[in-house]
């Protein structure tokens, strides 16, 4: 029998003088109804809610006056309700007004990333996958991509208004200012307000940035010069009620006042939006989805592939043509072929930063070949492949959206595995599994979130291993349902994963959370592959739905802002 109060002894505060290991039946049903009960504030009885003081920290308290009650089964002790409540409230301290809500990573109801979840499931490729340098897609490419927006936008304003300018002002809020530094934040916004482009900007232009960061640069808006430099990028507040944890302001200054203003917002993958914004007309899905359970049974009834079903979506929405799609899915793939190689050609250098990481893809690839056991060389090597992958986007150079640049290493893993591996496969197999991969991460935007300021490293690396497993299924011939099993597995063996990066950089634990999974992703495929298909008790819904509320439930320390776990623990020397 499991031992219930394992749990609680972990928590410093809960102290009693002979915690004993076993628990009769009876206590350890209790000690778990207790528990499930108070999971939630929204599930908190009326009962309790009536005791919790107003100066009191509500989360805290709740969670303390469970624990008190757990440990009171145990042990033995009686309290009454309100000697309970009182102890809960002392232990649980003053509320901080100066921190922000418990659910100030959650999005504003007017964002369309928000809207777009309430009909069909209206992403396009072109959207989902993108080039850009690393090492983020929500810190990096997003906003680079938002300050070319800018760019180009001020060089579109009257004559008369661009005659008053006299710079260009970006300040990062949220998750943006907590870990900016580490990310690059501030390169890439000025790089896109000197209108440089994700798919296209050299990434040694950034490193130089990097090495002088008291250059200026110059910039011409209509007829007027002047100079730009990082000290126009401004790390603002982290804390507030924002529109989206990921929100920066871009300014055209006309001496200390803004001339023209706009907000926007990164959402993970690159996306990106402002204040107001519309999107833009697309045509109507084939097969119109929301879920999973919609997508596999559209499938079925026409007996199609996941791919082939999500090829006539994308020619339906986007316009385009098959031999265009394909076309940018043959260019992603090689990318993400070009990537490995690139991460695979560095050798023990230092990766950016004050961790003084040293890159490790090469040497875990180059000893692979020497391992005894053909098991133990395929992990190692899709390992060593994921990891070449995560070092390029923790260099800053350029990768692969997929579903984001924390999770960028995991995908190209697999895509370099079947494609240059033993195996061979050819490039009409990559895209059959991009186009499965996107619909998995699609659904995971559509119904939670990709960003790991909002749902942590689960919203990443998970999402990344659940695309992963479906490419591999979907290669593979699975069925439909196969391709579900295997996403499902994928991303179930991630949720709760939280987004600590130490020091703010995506390098410990991101690089190596990359190979984990693709180690996973292929582990879900096998298991999914060769069990009874129908007999899966868990479907992919259910699990992006517990994506969602655990990403809602995590702490804001552990979404991206580098407050807690190995980032608060892991000591620099």
């Amino acid at each position: 029998m499991k031992t219930p109060n394992t749990k609680l002894q972990r928590d410093p505060s809960f102290q009693t003088s002979n915690a004993k290991t076993s628990v009769a039946s009876k206590g350890s049903e209790q000690f778990s109804t207790r528990m499930n009960t108070t999971n939630k504030e929204d599930e908190v009885s009326p009962e309790l809610t009536t005791q919790i003081p107003a100066n009191v920290n509500r989360r805290a308290f709740i969670i303390r006056n469970a624990v008190i009650g757990a440990a009171a089964v145990m042990t033995g002790r009686t309290w009454t309700p309100e000697a309970r409540a009182q102890q809960a409230a002392k232990e649980a301290g003053p509320a901080n007004p100066s921190l922000p809500p418990l659910d100030s990573t959650s999005m504003s109801p007017k964002l369309d990333v928000v809207k777009k979840s309430k009909g069909p499931v209206m992403t396009i490729l072109e959207e989902f996958y993108k080039v850009g340098p690393g090492p983020s897609s929500s810190h990096t490419i997003g906003p680079m991509r938002i300050t070319y927006d800018f760019y180009q936008r001020c060089q579109k304003l009257p004559a008369d208004q661009l005659g008053q300018a006299t710079g260009l002002k970006v300040h990062l809020y949220g998750s943006l200012s907590a870990t900016g530094k580490g990310h690059g934040t501030e390169r890439a916004s000025l790089a896109g307000l000197l209108g440089k482009e994700p798919a296209t900007v050299d990434p040694k232009f950034l490193d130089d940035m990097r090495e002088n960061p008291n250059q200026s640069y110059p910039l011409k808006l209509g007829n007027k010069n002047f100079n730009l430099s990082l000290k126009d990028v401004i790390y603002d507040s982290a804390k507030g009620d924002f529109p989206h944890p990921n929100t920066m302001t871009c300014k055209l200054m006309g001496g200390d006042k803004p001339i023209y203003e706009l907000e926007y917002y990164s959402p993970g993958g690159g996306f990106y939006e402002w204040k107001g914004y519309e999107p833009p007309k697309k045509g109507q899905p084939k097969y119109p989805y929301a879920s999973m359970k919609e997508l596999r049974k559209h499938a079925e009834d026409n007996k199609l592939s996941v791919a082939q079903l999500m090829m006539a979506n994308e020619v339906a929405v986007s316009g385009k043509s098959e031999e265009q799609i394909n076309a940018f899915l043959d260019k992603i793939a090689k990318a993400m072929i070009a990537t490995v190689k690139t991460g695979l050609s560095y050798k023990d250098d230092v990766l950016p930063g004050p961790i003084k990481l040293h890159s490790k893809a090469a040497t875990v690839w180059e000893r692979a070949q020497d391992d005894k056991y053909q098991t133990d060389k395929v992990i190692a090597q899709v390992s060593a492949l994921a990891l070449a992958a995560s070092e390029e986007n923790a260099r800053g150079h350029l990768v692969i959206t997929a579903p984001t640049g924390g999770s960028a290493g995991v995908m190209p893993a697999i895509v370099y595995a079947l494609t240059q591996g033993p195996r061979q496969m050819p490039m009409e197999k990559a895209r059959e599994g991009l186009l499965a991969g996107a619909a998995i991460g699609y659904l995971c935007k559509h119904n939670a979130t990709l960003s790991g300021a909002e749902g942590g490293c689960q919203s990443e690396i998970g999402v990344a291993s659940g695309m992963s497993a479906a490419f591999i299924a979907q290669v593979m011939g699975g069925s439909p349902l196969i391709v579900e099993n295997s996403a499902e597995s994928a991303l179930e063996h991630h949720l709760g994963m939280t987004c600590d990066p130490v020091a703010g950089y995506v390098q410990v634990p991101c690089i190596e959370r990359c190979a984990f999974g693709a180690v996973k992703a292929w582990i879900a495929a096998m298991i999914a592959t060769n069990e009874i298909a129908s007999r899966h008790r868990v479907d992919l819904d259910t699990t992006i739905k517990t994506l969602a509320d655990t990403g809602r439930d995590m702490s804001t320390k552990y979404k991206e802002t580098s407050e807690a776990g190995l980032a608060a623990n892991l000591v620099l020397c």
